[in-house]
């Protein structure tokens, strides 16, 4: 396909009504809202923070909660009106780094990765406040659904750790550990919900875990730096961009 000129990409979601691109200009503090067919800029958005780079979408898709990694926020913004509309600094402040950001199956929780913090925060996305915070592992980054949205898999990449949530008791019931070591960071769950496959940023290999019982079924060399990591097909009726997320 033909090449789309657009400014500082450092992430790219779609609306869930399939009405906008959004192209998450990080170092210019932007969200950039696009035609998603012919990525024409409709509308750049300034936001009142540092180091957006994730996010997802209420359950009705009037809005979404971006996290700020530089600057330890989280940002509330209306789908409709391409605004703003509210601001959390999180209870560690400029010393926590916000990563990737899921909302919980039944609607209700946005679960954000603080790789400072080493845990989860659970957040209420209507009222944009902390419900609570979850202690999973050091430098915690990448979240992802179990296929049956049961469980939440949670990447510690400063430990070489997965930590499984569930979401019915919102604890911690597992944690599997890369054997030797390593860094898993961005990935996905396979189609048939068997295996979580992971990035493993500083070691420049692709895990395939078994999301049975954890055990890690392949490491497959691919180069320097591997971050993100797509897994196609996916199951959904609808695509959220990033790295292959569907509903």
């Amino acid at each position: 396909g033909r090449t789309i000129p657009v400014t500082d990409p450092y992430n790219m979601y779609f609306t869930p009504n399939g009405s906008r691109a959004i192209v998450v200009a990080e170092r210019l503090h932007r969200l950039d809202f696009r035609d998603p067919h012919s990525f024409a800029l409709r509308h750049s958005l300034t936001v009142p923070c540092s180091g957006v780079d994730h996010m997802d979408f209420s359950a009705d898709g009037s809005y979404l909660i971006a996290s700020c990694e530089f600057s330890g926020q989280l940002i509330k913004v209306d789908v409709a009106s391409e605004s703003v509309v509210g601001t959390l600094t999180l209870p560690d402040g400029a010393g926590g780094m916000p990563q990737d950001v899921k909302l919980s199956p039944d609607g209700r929780t946005f679960y954000v990765a603080d790789m400072m913090a080493n845990g989860l925060w659970k957040i209420d996305g209507d009222t944009l406040h902390v419900l609570g915070f979850l202690p999973t592992g050091r430098g915690v980054h990448g979240l992802y659904p179990s296929r049956d949205a049961r469980f939440l898999y949670a990447t510690n990449r400063g430990e070489g750790s997965i930590s499984v949530i569930s979401f019915a008791t919102q604890k911690v019931v597992a944690k599997w550990t890369i054997p030797g070591g390593g860094s898993p960071d961005m990935g996905g769950v396979s189609a048939d919900g068997k295996i979580l496959w992971v990035s493993g940023r500083y070691n420049g290999v692709v895990y395939a875990i078994s999301t049975r019982d954890g055990k890690v079924l392949a490491t497959i060399p691919v180069g320097v730096g591997p971050h993100g990591l797509c897994v196609w097909p996916q199951p959904g009726r609808y695509s959220l961009g990033h790295t292959g997320i569907l509903r």
